[in-house]
């Protein structure tokens, strides 16, 4: 599957999109995706209104520019915990100012989103390590399960962390709301079942099922809180007031969010178009996940992202196309013009079963298997889980993110020289410390670098480099430095090549560098000390390289 090329290609299996399909996945998943968007907005600690919202700008702007064809964008729970986490902090207890610090943090992933698709960043996909994001969402997703337990059965939590309310759960036992505690728990049962059918919006009928049962039991009467009364009637867009340094902290905790929406939506959006042989382009999905969060922002909703919950449905409904998601926005527009007062009345235990079914999955401990065959993966599951238990929501984000950017860091800043030979006396030419049959050139010095050249790693890379050049076994006449790992060039490593440029002519060696890409080539020639030291840049491969080595020796 490549990422980059725009539009979307889609595999021999999937003919033309299927309208009808399309049509029946888009009424299927509308029935799940209503109720979450409301169940979300709670555990978010915002108004009902603000999923929906959500769920109409991230459709809305999705399917316009984004290019998977199985993406739901939508609220999702792990945006709406960690905006509840974040604004119950900023605000020091104050709820008008949570709500307003949640809608200037939505815009602000908003604006993120679109800064990192304007500068292409679509490419770095691998923001979150695999493990750390798996062992985040098994972490988020049993913190919110037991959260909503608690919100059923009527237990306040006055601890942020698993670990502290855990306990404090099981010591009011004696005061839980047991006729809650069976709604949701009927819920459930109702939910596993109808799940056995994707085409059947098995969260809808759930809803309707237990409207109806509430009004006809009673079950107000008997503690049981209903949702209340949704309010769609939009405002005009504007940006909330908030000092400087408020935005200073919600950019912090923006960049945080927008990290793993990307890291959960791109997982979904591209195990789909690996499985249906489909192209999908990065850079436009950050861009369209960009625009659903500002305009959902402008509106006052929700973070917004591909869910993997949402996309699975849809796909396994039979979508074929995004059709699927405009059908299903505008089903939930008809229902919402059309039942609204309705839906107030859904028991609060309905839509908690409903965010602990679609949360249940996260909970499978199969996904984490593999990561703990390699010691270093095993370590990073179990830090992720712990830090979200451990610390809560918001502080375990920023942990897994830290933790995943160090390791990245440690990966890039790790990587050395490695000298290159000729393999079988073809035109490929490998590392010789893995390949020792590997041939060497006589004369000929070939370097390269394990991972692209940065700030971190550059000096020692070239330094490696350039004792190779003067601890060289062999007379070396000519050097050549292959780049093809470094696309583009920092400014440090501009001027760490400037100074290896100088070393190797001092030496008495001729430079020469392969395999640059247009930008990093760029950049070198503007360089005086280019040449000044005779460097020759070329885009050719090692072997053409070596061959004009060969050709220019005295």
């Amino acid at each position: 599957m490549s990422t980059e090329p725009s539009g979307v290609t889609v595999s021999p299996s999937c003919d033309k999109p299927n309208r009808w399909q399309d049509l029946l996945a888009g009424l299927s998943i509308a029935g799940l995706l209503l109720p979450e968007a409301v169940a979300y907005s709670t555990i978010a600690a915002l108004a009902p209104q603000a999923g929906v919202i959500a769920l109409f700008a991230g459709l809305l702007c999705y399917g316009l520019l984004g290019t998977s064809r199985f993406a739901i964008v939508s609220a999702t729970s792990s945006s709406a915990a960690v905006l509840a986490a974040a604004t119950a902090t900023l605000a020091n207890g104050d709820p008008q100012l949570r709500s307003t610090l949640a809608v200037g943090l939505v815009l602000v992933t908003g604006a993120l989103f679109l800064l990192a698709g304007a500068f292409r960043f679509g490419s770095v996909t691998s923001f979150i390590a695999k493990p750390v994001l798996r062992g985040f969402a098994f972490g988020l997703a049993l913190t919110i399960i037991l959260k909503q337990v608690a919100s059923v059965v009527g237990v306040h939590l006055t601890d942020a962390n698993l670990v502290r309310f855990a306990p404090q759960l099981l010591e009011q036992l004696p005061q839980w709301n047991w006729s809650s505690a069976a709604v949701a728990a009927v819920a459930l049962v109702l939910l596993g079942g109808l799940s056995r059918f994707p085409r059947v919006p098995g969260g809808l009928l759930v809803v309707v099922l237990g409207i109806a049962a509430g009004q006809w039991l009673n079950l107000s009467d008997h503690g049981v809180k209903l949702i209340g009364a949704i309010d769609l009637g939009l405002e005009l867009p504007n940006l909330p007031a908030l000092p400087f340094a408020d935005w200073l902290r919600l950019g912090e905790v923006a960049f945080a969010m927008v990290m793993i929406l990307y890291a959960e939506s791109y997982g979904s959006i591209s195990a789909y178009a690996l499985k249906h042989g489909d192209r999908v382009t990065s850079n436009r999905d950050l861009l369209a996940l960009g625009a659903g969060n500002l305009l959902s922002g402008l509106f006052h909703g929700m973070p917004v992202g591909a869910g993997y919950s949402a996309t699975s449905a849809n796909e396994a409904a039979g979508a074929t196309s995004r059709w699927a998601g405009g059908i299903a926005a505008l089903t939930v527009l008809i229902i919402v013009l059309t039942v609204l007062p309705w839906i107030a009345l859904t028991p609060e235990p309905v839509l908690a079963a409903i965010v602990m079914h679609a949360l249940g999955r996260g909970l499978s401990l199969q996904p984490l298997g593999r990561y703990f065959i390699w010691r270093r993966d095993r370590v990073l599951v179990v830090c992720a889980v712990t830090s979200v238990l451990v610390l809560g929501v918001l502080d375990g984000l920023l942990v897994s993110v830290a933790i995943s950017v160090l390791l990245m860091l440690k990966q890039l800043s790790a990587a050395d020289i490695q000298v290159l030979g000729r393999i079988d006396g073809g035109h490929d030419f490998v590392d010789l410390q893995r390949h020792p049959t590997a041939a060497t050139e006589p004369g000929v010095l070939i370097v390269r670098p394990g991972e692209a050249l940065f700030f971190a790693n550059v000096e020692r890379i070239l330094g490696g480099a350039l004792r190779l050049v003067r601890h060289s076994q062999v007379p070396v006449h000519t050097v050549i430095l292959s780049l093809e790992e470094s696309p583009d060039l920092d400014g440090t490593s501009l001027e760490a090549m400037q100074e290896f440029f100088v070393r190797v002519h001092q030496a008495g060696k001729r430079l020469i560098l392969a395999r640059l890409k247009h930008e990093a080539l760029a950049a070198l020639d503007a360089l005086p000390q280019t040449q000044a030291n005779g460097v020759i840049l070329s885009g050719l491969s090692v072997d053409g390289a070596v061959q004009k080595a060969l050709s220019l020796a005295p």
